[in-house]
């Protein structure tokens, strides 16, 4: 037991502990919480949860770029697309195993991080990523296309701010609101994402202040892929994160590399459909599709090591499009009934360990 702290109802209860343990992918510790209720000396009632200790934030390296800093240290992140649909339930996973089948196949591949794509799983799903200690990137579901999308940084076009009615502006906050303050409560999610490729983005400097103001410890993806908000050359938020596919690319470090962080957002897309497991027989694919496992494997490897030489230059993040196959969508690492697994999980951890020197 690490401590017991006794108070008032109804007040804050400070707790303190000597020298806790921090909450990383390598080591997720936890702790347990039970808060206890008394009327007198009579227990009226008992709830049980677990709280972690973990710090993420930008800072500068010697080098002069921004990175992201995980307990104090910079830590490159990792990790694949993940948008979470499921052949049999679409959005809804059939059992729990397979919620957690996801996220162990994924770290086994030698990934850090999850970007939860435009979705938000049950909490269950949260509490597996933090025991088993994968980092998250959390997307806003988008929605009320119709603007211009701009990937440019620093350009500035008309039309690329969505003007949404009042109605719509505020069953967004709402919702933003809501998952922001339902999940930030799990130490796996590190930053959160309410726009990605323009879609419906509006108003981006409310939102991103918006975002701040209900969580003020995790770091803020403001635009994923494109129409960036700046101040000269620092982007609101916090991140300024590129899409490209299939090749990797990065922010121009001399321009933006002093004050944000620089990621790829998206990348890779690499296809491979695989006859009995696809969502349809025809017309299937992927930013770029192959017909042998091998063909891919090469590829994939190719890819990895050009991402592996933006780091030195300030590359904080990157993100490969994706986990599973999704209906049409043939590039997953998986296939969509996650029978398949198109290269072998430890030849992609092999793969992934220069991105970590």
């Amino acid at each position: 037991m690490a401590g017991t702290f006794k108070g008032k109802a109804n007040a804050p209860l400070p707790v303190k502990l000597n020298s806790p343990k921090a909450w990383s992918p390598d080591s997720p510790t936890l702790y347990e919480v039970s808060v206890k209720l008394f009327d007198g000396k009579k227990l009226i009632e008992e709830v049980k949860s677990y709280v972690a200790y973990r710090d993420i934030r930008m800072a500068k390296t010697p080098d002069g770029h921004q990175r992201m800093f995980l307990n104090g240290k910079p830590l490159f992140q990792y990790g694949p697309l993940d948008q979470g649909w499921w052949p049999d339930g679409l959005y809804t996973a059939p059992t729990d195993e397979a919620l957690l089948f996801d996220i162990v196949k994924t770290q086994e591949m030698g990934f850090n991080m999850i970007r939860k794509h435009v979705k938000v799983e049950p909490a269950r799903w949260y509490y597996h990523a933090d025991r088993l200690g994968m980092l998250v990137w959390q997307d806003m579901p988008s929605g009320d296309m119709g603007n211009r999308w701009e990937v440019r940084p620093g350009v500035i076009r008309e039309g690329v701010e969505k003007v949404r009615t009042p109605e719509s502006e505020e069953i967004f906050k709402t919702e933003w609101k809501e998952i922001i303050n339902e999940f930030k409560f799990f130490p796996s999610i590190v930053v959160w994402v309410p726009f990605n490729e323009a879609w419906g983005q509006f108003k981006t400097t409310e939102i991103t202040q918006l975002t701040r103001e209900l969580d003020p410890s995790r770091l803020i993806n403001s635009a994923s892929g494109g129409n960036f908000e700046m101040e000269g050359s620092t982007v609101v938020g916090d991140i300024l994160d590129l899409h490209n596919y299939p090749d990797p690319v990065m922010p121009d470090p001399k321009i933006f590399g002093e004050k944000s962080l620089m990621v790829l957002g998206e990348f890779g897309g690499l296809g491979l459909p695989i006859e009995g497991h696809t969502w349809q027989q025809k017309d299937n694919w992927g930013y770029q599709s192959f017909s042998t496992a091998d063909e891919l494997k090469a590829r994939y490897s190719a890819l990895i090591d050009d991402l592996a030489n933006y780091i030195p230059r300030g590359l904080s993040a990157a993100v490969y499009t994706q986990t599973t196959d999704v209906e049409v969508e043939t590039n997953g690492l998986m296939t969509y009934d996650r029978q398949i697994i198109k290269i072998a999980v430890e030849e992609l951890k092999k793969m992934h360990e220069k991105l970590y020197q």
